[in-house]
């Protein structure tokens, strides 16, 4: 784990944004958060919700499509912006992929966001075993959808521009046990910050 902005206090309450390509491990450091007792959230979750009501699948592209026209609807914070009214002031939130989304979110007391990331053929490999329909059933056809997800426009998904603006960045190449070593290194670190 390092600083992407070096030190910076952060006070309680602490948010936790999570960021990062598809498999790089965001749902794990989630579940490790949600462990250490942080009230689990996903801007999934807020496009499940919509998907639903427009009488859609949850499936991988309806979810990408649905969150895709929310934001040219709504504005590329929308997500965010509906998140903001369910956080309690220790929160993990995933799933944020917009950069306009981290703009909202940062409205919330104490919000941090933290990048993980994991070299494409590590990642594709955890793809293929939690099997999950639309992840991509060749390490080709998983990286030409994460392409699709790195779009220019601001109403779309946009990977990397969100990945930038992390304030921490989590390297999860290792094992589950080294990326929950990772975090609660980040917690303590955070913990000092606030002291």
């Amino acid at each position: 784990m390092r600083s992407r902005r070096g030190a910076r206090n952060v006070s309680r309450p602490l948010i936790v944004g999570l960021t990062g390509p598809n498999a790089a491990g965001k749902g794990e450091a989630a579940a490790v958060l949600t462990a250490r007792g942080f009230a689990p959230h996903s801007l999934s979750d807020v496009v499940r919700e919509e998907a639903l009501a427009r009488g859609l699948t949850v499936e991988r592209e309806d979810l990408i499509s649905t969150g895709n026209a929310l934001r040219a609807q709504f504005g590329a914070g929308v997500l965010g912006e509906r998140m903001l009214a369910r956080l309690s002031g220790r929160d993990v939130v995933d799933s944020i992929r917009n950069p306009e989304e981290v703009r909202a979110l940062r409205g919330a007391p104490g919000f941090v966001l933290v990048g993980i990331t994991a070299p494409l053929s590590i990642r594709y490999a955890r793809s293929r075993a939690r099997g999950r329909p639309g992840d991509g059933t060749t390490e080709e056809e998983f990286a030409a959808r994460e392409a699709l997800e790195n779009s220019a426009d601001p109403a779309r998904q946009q990977l990397a521009a969100t990945f930038r603006l992390a304030d921490y960045e989590i390297e999860n190449s290792g094992d589950l046990d080294h990326l929950r070593k990772q975090v609660d290194r980040l917690l303590d670190r955070l913990a000092g910050e606030s002291a």
